[in-house]
């Protein structure tokens, strides 16, 4: 329990960090920072760097557009698909920001083996399955629940 703890802990104080020092919250800022890295060709791709659903990270998405942080815009190649992309503004506002905890917590999945990341989550399943509050897709840290997606 110590080290979910302290997992929960560093989330909240770094999401409260990054709201304060940057205006937008921990999991805006990690997905401009996955963008900043290289644009993405769709949301599934987005969502897939991010390690979420996609419609966790289209919520995301759809405010950091509404603050012209980023752009969304029809695929040239496949007009089903929406391209996302930094703005100079989603620029500015990375230029000064701090890593986010979440971009050290998947840098750490990827040190780990396939069959400690498996035993990892394995048990993490079983242990919220046990404790009555598992299924369905979540959003990102400390981000507010999609409307019209269940819990």
């Amino acid at each position: 329990m110590n080290a979910l703890r302290r997992l929960v802990h560093a989330l909240r104080a770094s999401s409260t960090a990054v709201q304060r020092d940057t205006g937008v919250s921990g999991a805006q800022l990690f997905v401009l920072q996955q963008l900043a890295q290289q644009p993405v060709a769709s949301l599934n791709e987005l969502a897939a760097r991010t390690r979420t659903h996609q419609s966790s990270v289209s919520a995301v998405v759809s405010r950091l557009a509404e603050r012209q942080l980023v752009t969304r815009n029809p695929s040239a190649e496949d007009g089903r698909r929406t391209e996302i992309a930094l703005t100079p503004a989603g620029a500015a506002v990375l230029a000064d920001a701090p890593p986010t905890l979440q971009t050290s917590l998947v840098a750490a999945l990827r040190r780990l083996t396939a069959e400690q990341c498996r035993t990892l989550a394995d048990g993490l399943e079983a242990w919220v399955e046990a404790a009555g509050v598992s299924g369905g897709d979540v959003p990102l840290f400390f981000e507010p629940d999609v409307p019209g997606r269940p819990a």
